[in-house]
């Protein structure tokens, strides 16, 4: 993409935070925004601020876990604006603990917000940017914590790495369609995600997660984090430049690099295993062979 100009952006989690500064950003480049939130009087208050900006935007209450209900969301947008062109499955919880310790309610809070919601997001917009044929944009939140990993936070880490995963399979699928993808791992940003808790429901999910004082810690961290709006501006950064991994703190590069050089160090390790090094010649090249035979059938599709 190279403009906003007359696009469609649909927002998941664009009450608030992130969303929110995604909406303001896209809107003053004349794109028409579609809110979706989960909060019913956020996401009107939203709605209002936007539009004292003469944006074109419009909004629909939305559970990100719920299938059909994305799909329906799908149909507003269209029968509202014509056409979609950016897509940001941005909603997302925060729930941890002791890894021992987490209840299978806390696992399948975050699977089905974080996991599921992009997931449900992707099946339902990307036919119709497709369909249209005038290219466009996903972005997938993520979080740096789908770079780094966290101790004390396995069920955020664990679906946020899987948005990572992939964003990345999605880059190269919709890369022939002229549709780019952005996995978004923003560090720690001033948002509610502290307060995720607000947004669960204790019918499917039981009653309040774990906490914990890691849990406090990152709170505290959350709430010194820097500006959404920063967030918002370097999302049309990365769609502009069809950049891959959006980065907003590059302060945590080494991080990144010490876990890049740790599986390094184990590939070495591989490569002088006896394990390894006794495989058949034949046996790997046939492998590689076959691999590479996946990967270019897939992208011919």
């Amino acid at each position: 993409m190279t403009d906003f100009a007359g696009k469609t952006a649909f927002i998941t989690g664009g009450a608030s935070g992130i969303g929110l500064a995604m909406a303001k950003s896209f809107a003053a480049r004349g794109a028409n925004v579609m809110l979706a939130d989960i909060e019913e009087a956020p996401l009107k208050a939203a709605i209002e601020l936007l539009s004292k900006t003469n944006a074109q935007v419009d909004g629909v209450v939305l559970d990100v876990s719920d299938r059909n209900a994305m799909q329906a969301a799908a149909k507003k947008t269209i029968d509202r604006f014509g056409k979609v062109h950016i897509v940001c499955n941005n909603a997302g919880i925060g729930a941890g603990g002791p890894m021992d310790e987490i209840s299978p309610q806390d696992w399948e809070w975050s699977i089905d917000v974080n996991l599921k919601g992009v997931v449900w997001g992707i099946e339902a917009f990307v036919p119709l940017i497709k369909e249209h044929g005038e290219g466009g944009h996903v972005v997938n939140t993520a979080s740096m914590a789908g770079v780094v990993p966290v101790p004390g936070f396995g069920p955020y880490t664990a679906t946020k790495y899987a948005v990572v995963g992939m964003s990345e399979d999605l880059s190269m699928e919709l890369d022939p369609f002229g549709i780019g993808v952005s996995v978004l791992c923003p560090g720690f940003v001033a948002t509610q995600i502290a307060n995720s808790r607000r947004t669960r429901s204790t019918d499917k999910y039981g009653d309040d997660a774990v906490e914990d004082d890691t849990i406090t810690a990152a709170n505290t961290a959350v709430a010194a984090g820097i500006p959404a709006e920063v967030v918002g501006e370097r999302v049309v950064e990365c769609i502009l430049e069809n950049r891959l991994y959006a980065f907003t703190h590059p302060e945590f590069k080494d991080p990144a690099q010490a876990r890049f050089d740790r599986m390094a160090a184990d590939f070495e390790a591989a490569a002088t295993s006896a394990s390894i090094t006794g495989v058949d010649a034949g046996v790997k090249e046939r492998q590689l062979a076959a691999s590479d035979a996946l990967v270019e059938g897939m992208q011919q599709q």
